[in-house]
């Protein structure tokens, strides 16, 4: 059975770079991030077998969403260097990829969330989705489920229907109703005033929609708040008509030869030996990265 894995590229590549020391090449530029990355990715594909393979990232410019609501993300981390860090690192990521044969996705004005949810919805094979981001949660679905790291680069649960609903009290197509409530302080937007998330699920659970909580529930906090909501729900929402096409015949996951011969040119040691069990000697970790000793 053919089964497509998507990773979030920058939600994968943010939990490596801050669950390994800071490592970096002989320029100064941090690596620790890619071989996390890669290093959760193996782990994926030992684990769940997928057939094709696709990649997803932000692009560093302001999306729709920026345009819709000037406050959106505008808490997001400001220091410099780990911004750097991070892009320096996505690009690296997209040459890795390149010289493995997988494709990468990046689409202006969209963000990755809204490319993986296209992708997802247009895909007529089973779909796992790497990610820690519990806004796609709301993508889950017969045909669509998550796999989120839960400690470090090693562990992950699949998060199916009834496990998005045990986390969040609501189902997959409640999720953006349930934002529309509570907001998102990762994202920086509102939600309604006084709204927690005790009371979101329970409105929810009585009135199945935010908009028939604001007409059906003669909640006087919900019905004040209405614009706060109604604008949460439409930034939480993933769109799903992305300028993206998705080829399955260029999508096929790598053999094992041409991720073990990336690997190498890498110079990551660990990663090589979990491929084939074969050890080798390198100086640096590679022609690309130069970094000692992984």
């Amino acid at each position: 059975m053919s089964k497509l894995l998507i990773l979030d590229g920058n939600s994968v590549l943010h939990r490596a770079y801050y669950a390994l020391p800071d490592w970096r090449n002989r320029s100064g530029e941090a690596t620790a991030g890619v071989y996390g990355f890669l290093s959760m990715l193996l782990k994926a594909i030992e684990e769940l077998k997928p057939t094709h393979l696709a990649v997803v990232f932000d692009c560093p410019e302001p999306t729709f969403r920026h345009n819709m609501y000037v406050g959106y993300q505008t808490n997001r981390e400001k220091d410099r260097q780990i911004s750097e860090d991070i892009w320096g690192q996505v690009e690296k990521l997209k040459t890795v990829f390149e010289k493995m044969g997988v494709p990468v996705y990046a689409i202006p004005s969209f963000e990755a969330d809204d490319v993986i949810g296209t992708i997802a919805k247009k895909s007529k094979q089973g779909v796992i989705i790497i990610t820690g981001d519990r806004d796609l949660m709301q993508l889950v679905d017969d045909n669509v489920s998550l796999y989120m790291p839960q400690k470090g680069l090693s562990d992950g649960i699949i998060v199916d229907r009834d496990k998005v609903k045990e986390r969040l009290g609501v189902w997959p197509e409640q999720v953006v109703d349930y934002k529309a409530l509570v907001g998102d302080s990762s994202d920086n937007y509102p939600g309604v005033v006084g709204i927690g998330p005790k009371t979101a699920v329970k409105l929810l659970e009585n009135f199945k929609t935010f908009e028939n909580v604001v007409k059906k529930s003669g909640n006087q906090k919900v019905i004040d708040g209405y614009e706060g909501g109604e604008l949460s729900k439409r930034l939480a929402e993933i769109r799903t008509d992305a300028p993206v096409r998705l080829d399955r015949t260029k999508c096929e996951v790598p053999s094992v030869d041409k991720i073990t011969e990336v690997f190498k040119e890498l110079g990551y040691k660990s990663l090589v030996k979990r491929m084939t069990g074969e050890e080798i000697k390198v100086d640096t970790q590679g022609s690309l990265f130069e970094r000692v000793g992984t």
